[in-house]
């Protein structure tokens, strides 16, 4: 309680400094360097895709990535939703590369990065041709690249926070930034560490009452090459993240009519390592560009638990030991080529193939279980082209998958064949924007994609906490998901939108719980067919219309401004077996302009109970959370230092029941969200002040900044 006395009265001391006048030194006046610096903006609106800047956000870039990605304006995250936007699932990118990991594990990797690494987050509500079709409903892209100078620069981030329930609990990330670039080679360095203590506690039904209380460690390094040869560029990248865990869960309930109580420790290990390398061949003719990459990931999960003891009708004893893991192995290579072409006004064509490879192989007790091979083949073409005030896109790709693989019965002791996946499949594309001026612009649009399971939803075996009655495992008969999508979408001055997006969509995953006996399981299965309606809106509010001309606010920096930024979404799933409520959305992100030059960001995310998602009905809701953030900039902007509070009145838990059987089995579950913590940016001084800036490093896909790949007037 101390600490958050503290830290507390630390907030108010500085809202309280931050009101204090500023006194006007009058006695000299001195005309001092004025530099000019394009700042980004926070939120953009294009045909295809949100931008949201995080470089330039305290409210964002503070803490973890999952913190700052979680503090998205329509962006959803927990047990039920998984990643979503706007009730949308996402397929989740970094660096324009998919990760290929369920949400758990995606959750993991991403309190292991530190938010200051990101760049800007895209969310890709319209993939184009060329992304690959199995993108799904819609793609977040995580842009972790930087640019390099031609000098040496150092930035340090560096957090600390803790949480206060039954006892303190920690968490910091450190990490620092390097890069520089010469008249042979540009590199850049970043690494970084994460410790992590939390707890979780859930409940199940009337049988089953869990609490892990975990500590959580992490290293991350990402490191990029790039030669310039001629009028080319190769670039190099290589990337590492290890993290581990080790939970103590206390567990009690009822197994077959009988009290049981016990405690186990588990272990878990990921391991996943990247490597790319990326040829850019340029032209005379800036419009045409010719690139090749190919990339390897590999990807190791370990997972074990050991029973201390186990008690039930008075008998002790002791459970085996349970260990299982996982290998998955991914190979690319992509040719993409793009050349401006005389069409109507102006045009584009892109061109591009990728062959991939993906071996996953599971073992549970030392019995491999699963073997799992997956190939893909495809080639992409895609028109983009201008004529007046309307943009078009048209394309198409062609997919051929060969999708195979055995799966262990431990029933009758054989191996059986997964339901083979081998077909060629068409994904068109088209959209058409009008824009009524720069600032307001209307679009259509339709794309057919396909998701493929996550390696880790076909996983048999259980890689997380389980017991005697509740178990939470894979399914390596999964089939891919077909979408259909039709979206229609205004937008006026970045931050205004209004949005409709219908989806048919054909064997979704989803996950099922339902209950025999004193069992509840949790596994994935496909959705045979239903429609996903989503209805978005966002708008913001100038705090200084009052006092200030329209004109002056509509060319304003909205980083200087007072506003308010709210965004609602409506999300129906319509299922032919279970109907249920719509999920409401509702976020409120604000932002305060201080005296002293402090920064004031206020982010609230409310989801009302009864919102219905898949074969789950929230008792509670959904999401309830109140974020504040303080910050300030020192030493010439060099030094960024943010106080936050996350979910301050504790006022986030999940509670809902599934109806994928009746009675409906009820499920419980709390996290420690009540977090206080302090983070620190700091960029190292240069002398050299005439240095230019070179392009990304770390990023050697970088789309068009045209509009969302509409043509550029």
């Amino acid at each position: 309680m101390k600490k958050q006395i503290v830290f507390l009265s630390l907030l108010v001391g500085v809202l309280g400094y931050s009101q204090e006048n500023s006194k006007a030194k009058t006695s000299e006046k001195q005309i001092e360097e004025v530099t000019f610096k394009k700042t980004k903006k926070a939120v953009e609106q294009k045909a295809d895709r949100t931008i949201f800047d995080f470089s330039e956000q305290p409210n964002l870039n503070t803490g973890t990535a999952l913190e700052g990605i979680k503090k998205l304006p329509g962006l959803m995250n927990s047990e039920l939703t998984g990643m979503a936007y706007q009730g949308k699932p996402l397929a989740v990118y970094m660096d324009g590369r998919p990760l290929n990991i369920t949400s758990k594990e995606l959750n993991a990797f991403l309190e292991g990065l530190p938010a200051s690494s990101i760049d800007r987050i895209e969310v890709i509500t319209n993939p184009g041709a060329e992304y690959p079709a199995t993108g799904g409903g819609a793609i977040m892209n995580i842009i972790t690249s930087r640019s390099a100078k031609s000098y040496l620069t150092a930035t340090y981030s560096g957090s600390y926070s803790f949480s206060n329930y039954d006892k303190y609990r920690n968490k910091t990330n450190q990490s620092i930034l390097l890069n520089s670039k010469n008249k042979w080679f540009g590199w850049q360095l970043n690494t970084g560490m994460n410790y992590r203590e939390s707890i979780d506690n859930s409940i199940i039904d009337d049988i089953s009452n869990i609490s892990s209380d975990g500590i959580y460690r992490g290293y991350f390094v990402r490191t990029a090459l790039s030669f310039d040869l001629g009028q080319d560029r190769l670039l190099l990248n290589y990337n590492l993240n290890h993290n581990n865990g080790d939970v103590d869960s206390r567990s009690f309930g009822s197994l077959a009519r009988m009290n049981y109580h016990q405690q186990d420790a588990s272990k878990t290990k990921r391991l996943r390592q990247e490597g790319v390398i990326t040829y850019q061949k340029r032209f005379d003719d800036a419009g045409k560009k010719l690139d090749f990459k190919l990339s390897y990931v590999n990807s190791n999960n370990d997972f074990e638990q050991d029973n201390l003891f186990f008690v039930s009708g008075g008998v002790s004893s002791t459970l085996p030991k349970y260990v299982t893991s996982s290998d998955a192995k991914m190979a690319e290579f992509s040719v993409n080529y793009s050349q401006d072409i005389n069409l109507l006004d102006r045009g584009k064509l892109i061109l591009g193939g990728l062959y991939e490879r993906l071996d996953y192989d599971t073992e549970a007790s030392g019995i491999r279980n699963l073997d799992y091979q997956r190939q893909t083949l495809s080639s992409f073409a895609e028109l983009q082209t201008t004529k007046g005030k309307f943009d078009f896109i048209l394309g198409v790709r062609g997919e051929d998958y060969d999708i195979s693989g055995v799966t262990y019965n431990a029933q009758r002791g054989t191996y059986d064949d997964l339901k083979a996946f081998r077909r060629y499949k068409v994904f068109p594309n088209a959209s058409v924007q009008y824009n009524v001026n720069k600032m307001v612009n209307v679009a259509l649009n339709y794309n057919k994609k396909i998701t493929l399971p996550s390696i880790s939803s076909l996983n048999p075996n259980a890689s997380d906490y389980t017991n005697g009655s509740f178990r939470n495992t894979g399914n390596a008969f999964l089939q891919p998901t077909i979408y259909d999508n039709v979206g229609f979408k205004v937008s006026a001055f970045n931050y205004l939108f209004l949005s409709y997006d219908l989806g048919f969509v054909r064997d979704i995953v989803s996950q099922r719980v339902t209950r025999q006996g004193d069992v509840v399981s949790m596994i994935n299965a496909n959705i045979p067919y239903h429609r996903i309606h989503d209805i978005a809106m966002g708008f913001p509010i100038p705090l200084d219309i009052f006092k200030k001309p329209m004109k002056e606010i509509m060319r304003a920096n909205p980083d200087k401004m007072n506003f308010l930024y709210f965004v609602t979404a409506y999300n129906l799933q319509d299922m032919p077996d279970v109907k249920d409520k719509p999920l409401w959305y509702f976020n409120t992100n604000g932002q305060i302009l201080l005296p002293k030059d402090i920064k004031l960001n206020i982010n609230y995310t409310f989801i009302p109970r009864g919102a219905g998602y898949y074969y789950f009905t929230s008792d509670s809701p959904m999401s309830h959370q109140l974020d504040l953030t303080l910050s300030k900039k020192f030493m010439k902007d060099r030094l960024s230092v943010s106080l936050f509070a996350e979910d301050i009145f504790n006022t986030n838990y999940g509670n809902f029941y599934s109806r994928a059987q009746v009675p409906n089995v009820r499920i419980y579950m709390k996290e420690d969200t009540r977090i206080f913590g302090i983070s620190v940016n700091y960029k190292i001084p240069t002398k050299n002040k005439l240095a230019k800036e070179n392009p990304n490093l770390l990023l050697e896909n970088k789309k068009e900044e045209s509009g969302g790949g509409l043509i550029s007037k």
